[in-house]
């Protein structure tokens, strides 16, 4: 909760200082859109959805710290936090609900049979700390993803562990770092270069090193500016961090030329592979020249978003790169599995843990139940077909809405602001009315390189007569728009949703974040004052 919330459309005389009943109905629901309090306040003292039995008595070991006061959680019964959570469940918008357009982070369709397999016998109730003899089944099963990984991005190893897309991204400039280190470079080669459409990321992994970040300009085609790229190469250059397709949703066309004037200048490629989703089966990256990359499980193979946990941004690594990749290598010998760590026995200089145990087991799971199911030939139509939706959306859109660069796209979508200009209606105000649509609004101010960015992406799993919806919407939005004469119903929007637009400014530079009790005196019935 933050400070401006407007909650008009609350309920009747309930504790939310300022709620006022708009919509004709006692309770301040409409029909099954219900009006849910803080679960704070919802609670009362004394009220449990348990029956602990009383603990024994023990000598007291807190040396006087024991808590003297209740501990301020709200006091609720087992059907209150059931209600409570699904109703706040249905306040989402998500990926299982419809066109989910948000660019860059692809919110990718997650197969049901990824889960059913996550949940097998043998897998669901994996333990990190069972006896390597008692998980040779999982074990073949990292190795069997390590193996598609490799094959997908004809790279010749990879690293499995890293937590996530970032993580990966501190692995593979680690070990760039630990080659340039070997070859007795790393103190001269402190620069890395990265375009100025990275992810927020890149340069802040490369700063984490230790290294210091120069940006490269685009040039007028939404590419990294070869040119420009060239002269700043040089023998303090350690890697240029690269996006392929980069985040305008465009592939990087001279990206052999890029690669071949990097190892000139003897510095290292690392592509960022959140965007592998685009290319997975039609391009190897070792092709292209690239040192390392990592992959998002969740955007390239249907992993959910953290999956309620860790998740799981695997690095593969080149020939040059390989010594250095992280514990533990997964290695077979004759028909048993085991887990190596032991840096006496392997060639290189490998850079030890990254994190606990072995990599998120759950995401492994299910990406290896995506790949299989889907096959090589699979895979690359997941890739052609999310291509295919976006020139689709593009070339729907690109007569009413300004497409920020021209020609075809990736899989993203990418227009300026350009056509709501003297509309009074701004980029902002376009995306809250969005969500009056039924739409989670797409990616705004993304990339920083084009300004006003509305970056779409609707992957390959949308049917065209959703997408066609999706489309008829952003139209209407944007004649109205035009009209010129309806910014202020934008600026009010949305309209519709459980809750009104905040005042972020207001909001981000005084957030409330802690709940507070309520002026209201005990034992009395807000909705009763309310009424009467």
């Amino acid at each position: 909760m933050v400070q401006s919330l407007d909650r008009s459309q609350g309920r009747a005389g309930s504790v939310s200082a300022g709620s006022v009943n708009t919509h004709g109905t006692y309770t301040g629901n409409r029909a099954l859109q219900i009006e849910e309090p803080l679960i704070f306040e919802m609670g009362q003292a004394g009220r449990c959805g348990v029956d602990l039995p009383e603990p024994p008595k023990v000598k007291d070991r807190l040396n006087g710290l024991r808590r003297k006061g209740e501990i301020g959680l709200p006091g609720l019964s087992e059907p209150q936090v059931v209600q409570h959570y699904t109703r706040l469940s249905q306040k989402n918008y998500a990926i299982d609900m419809g066109v989910y357009p948000l660019g860059s982070c692809t919110m990718k369709h997650n197969p049901r049979i990824n889960e059913k397999v996550a949940r097998l016998p043998g897998i669901g109730d994996l333990h990190p700390l069972q006896p390597v003899s008692t998980v040779q089944g999982a074990l073949e099963l990292i190795d069997g993803l390590a193996h598609w990984l490799k094959t997908l991005t004809g790279m010749p190893a990879v690293a499995m562990s890293p937590a996530a897309g970032a993580h990966g991204e501190m692995c593979g400039m680690m070990a760039i770092a630990a080659a340039l280190e070997a070859k007795g470079e790393r103190a001269q080669r402190r620069t890395v270069l990265a375009p100025e459409s990275a992810h927020g990321t890149n340069p802040a992994t490369a700063a984490a090193l230790g290294f210091v970040v120069k940006p490269i300009p685009a040039n007028d085609r939404g590419r990294v500016d070869l040119a420009a790229l060239k002269a700043a190469l040089g023998p303090d250059v350690a890697a240029i961090m690269l996006t392929n397709p980069n985040t305008c949703g465009l592939f990087e066309s001279e990206i052999v030329e890029i690669s071949k004037a990097v190892h000139d200048a003897g510095a290292y490629f690392y592509c960022d592979g959140a965007n592998f989703n685009a290319i997975v089966g039609r391009v190897r990256p070792g092709d292209l020249g690239i040192d390392c990359m990592h992959i998002n499980l969740h955007k390239t193979f249907s992993t959910p978003h953290g999956g309620g946990g860790p998740g799981a941004g695997p690095v593969v690594l080149s020939a040059a790169l390989a010594p250095f990749a992280p514990y533990p290598w997964i290695v077979k010998d004759g028909d048993t599995w085991r887990v190596a760590e032991d840096g006496a026995k392997v060639d290189g200089m490998p850079l030890g843990r990254l994190k606990a145990f072995h990599g998120q087991m759950g995401m492994f799971t299910r990406a290896l139940a995506y790949i299989m199911s889907h096959g090589a030939d699979g895979l690359r139509q997941v890739a052609e077909d999310a291509v295919l939706n976006a020139n689709y959306v593009m070339a729907a859109l690109k007569d009413v809405m300004s497409p920020a660069f021209e020609g075809p796209c990736m899989h993203e979508a990418l227009f300026d602001d350009s056509f709501l200009k003297d509309t009074g209606v701004s980029t902002l105000d376009f995306a809250k009315a969005m969500i009056d649509e039924g739409y989670h609004p797409m990616t705004m101010y993304f990339p920083l390189v084009v300004h006003g960015a509305m970056l779409i992406e609707p992957t390959e799993s949308v049917a065209k007569e959703d997408l066609d919806q999706f489309i008829g919407a952003l139209r209407s939005l944007t004649a109205k728009a035009k009209t010129g004469t309806a910014a202020e119903d934008f600026k009010a929007a949305p309209l519709y949703a459980p809750r009104r637009r905040l005042d972020e400014t207001l909001a981000a530079r005084k957030p409330v974040l802690r709940w507070k009790p309520s002026n209201n005196p005990p034992g009395t019935d807000p909705l009763k004052q309310a009424a009467e």
